[in-house]
């Protein structure tokens, strides 16, 4: 027998929505997400309130954390952009600027290699840095290799680990296309989470974890580009 509460806060001034969730179900973990709009904050159902007030705080800051991390600005996804090309397309890879864009709605990034120009869906930012350099390295062999030829995955597969990169996307793909979401399970950003670890006396304190992965699935091949996740019969690349 299992049951989740929730109570929601009143967001301030340009402050999202914070929604707290109760679960009998959680007794190990405390988790930070954003979800619809909102951030919710799920917590073990026997929390004191002096507790709850702990560790919301606690994860608010470190939901912050991974977010500006995970959500580079345009110059660094330049420099990011640039320090994988030398690493693994020996610099042969020289985009004239790489941003992100709102209006990608069919793929997760695209290059024009006529003007060397890299945009990236804005539906990345917050995913694993692993995820986001899979997309780049992606358009980068773009920028050598127009198709999507042997010559292309030779280059874009440098990346050790493109395959995983694009079966992270599938899966969030697949996800958001079927409405999957629940308590603790980020459903459209990355999250953050803290284990809890016993102490003597059986009380109990934090220790860092990282935030779940999406499920992965296989990705497929496409024209010039990383398929977005807004249509669900899109393919990914």
């Amino acid at each position: 027998m299992t049951s989740t509460t929730a109570a929601t806060t009143p967001p301030g001034p340009g402050a999202p929505e914070i929604e707290v969730r109760r679960s009998r179900r959680r007794t190990r973990t405390v988790t930070a997400f954003r979800e619809n709009g909102r951030i919710v904050v799920a917590i073990p159902a026997r929390f004191s309130p002096a507790q709850e007030a702990e560790w919301v705080e606690k994860m608010l800051a470190r939901l912050a954390a991974t977010e500006r991390r995970r959500r580079p600005s345009d110059a660094a996804l330049a420099a990011r952009a640039a320090a994988l090309s030398e690493r693994y397309l020996e610099g042969r890879a020289r985009p004239t600027s790489v941003a992100w864009v709102t209006n990608m709605r069919r793929r997760w990034g695209s290059a024009t290699r006529s003007t060397g120009e890299i945009r990236l869906s804005h539906v990345l930012q917050g995913m694993p840095e692993w995820v986001l350099d899979g997309v780049l390295v992606h358009e980068l062999a773009h920028l050598v290799e127009a198709n999507h030829g042997p010559r292309f995955r030779e280059l874009a597969w440098r990346y050790p680990r493109q395959t995983e990169s694009e079966a992270f996307l599938a899966g969030v793909t697949w996800a958001q296309g079927h409405g999957v979401a629940g308590d603790g399970v980020p459903d459209d950003d990355g999250g953050a989470e803290d284990d809890l670890e016993p102490e003597p006396g059986g009380s109990r304190a934090p220790a860092a974890s990282p935030a779940p992965a999406a499920p992965p699935a296989r990705a497929a091949s496409a024209d010039h580009g990383a398929a977005g996740p807004p249509s669900p019969s899109s393919s990914l690349f």
